[in-house]
């Protein structure tokens, strides 16, 4: 696909460069578009996405979105181009669906290991923070692999989480009284992991 295009992918050229017959092909998928769906999920599962466990959340996050980002960029690009040239809507599926079948149904963001390390130091509470504001910066992020096809640059990460999704945390962490909790110092936006021990988890 990355070689000839989507559109110009055969189940022919497919089974001469895995050195097996056409009819190998079709007993497993009933056509290309499924061919294509399952080479790309293929992908995006041989291709796991971590968090580095930098100590802090702003860190973590940042380093959890700048791994998707890179990662899933490619995914995305097949995904639009498979898209674009006609191939899905052969299947009637619309983009957002396209997507669902790639990358899967959105998971509880309360599973994600940024978000349960943070709970566990104390950093947020994850019964106080609505499942909307912590889906927020990865929804962000998918939004811009969408639209761009390109990762997102590290800037617009660091401005999702320093000017949007830290602000809104620390809304719903003020405790009684109306005095919102002092920020965990954070390292600088250029080294969200300065002078941290990284350690990787599977975020995806």
């Amino acid at each position: 696909m990355t070689q000839s295009g989507v559109s110009n992918l055969t189940m022919e050229s497919v089974a001469r460069r895995a050195h097996t017959g056409v009819a190998v092909l079709y007993r497993r998928w009933p056509n290309k578009e499924s061919l294509v769906l399952a080479t790309l999920r293929h992908y995006r599962e041989a291709n796991p996405v971590s968090t580095p466990d930098t100590g802090t959340l702003r860190g973590d996050l940042i380093g959890a979105l700048t791994s998707i980002s890179t990662a899933r960029a490619k995914v995305f690009a097949l995904a639009g181009a498979a898209y674009l040239s006609g191939l899905v809507p052969g299947q009637l599926l619309n983009p957002e669906q396209t997507q669902e079948r790639i990358v899967g149904e959105k998971k509880d963001p309360r599973s994600r290991p940024a978000y349960r390390r943070a709970d566990a130091r104390g950093e947020i509470s994850l019964n106080d923070i609505p499942a909307s504001v912590l889906d927020m910066p990865f929804d962000l992020v998918r939004y811009e692999l969408v639209m761009t096809f390109s990762p997102v640059s590290r800037e617009r990460i660091t401005s999702i989480v320093d000017e949007m999704f830290m602000p809104l945390v620390a809304a719903y962490s003020t405790p009684p009284g109306g005095h919102t909790a002092s920020p965990v110092p954070s390292p600088p936006a250029d080294s969200p992991t300065a002078g941290a021990q990284i350690r990787h988890a599977p975020d995806d």
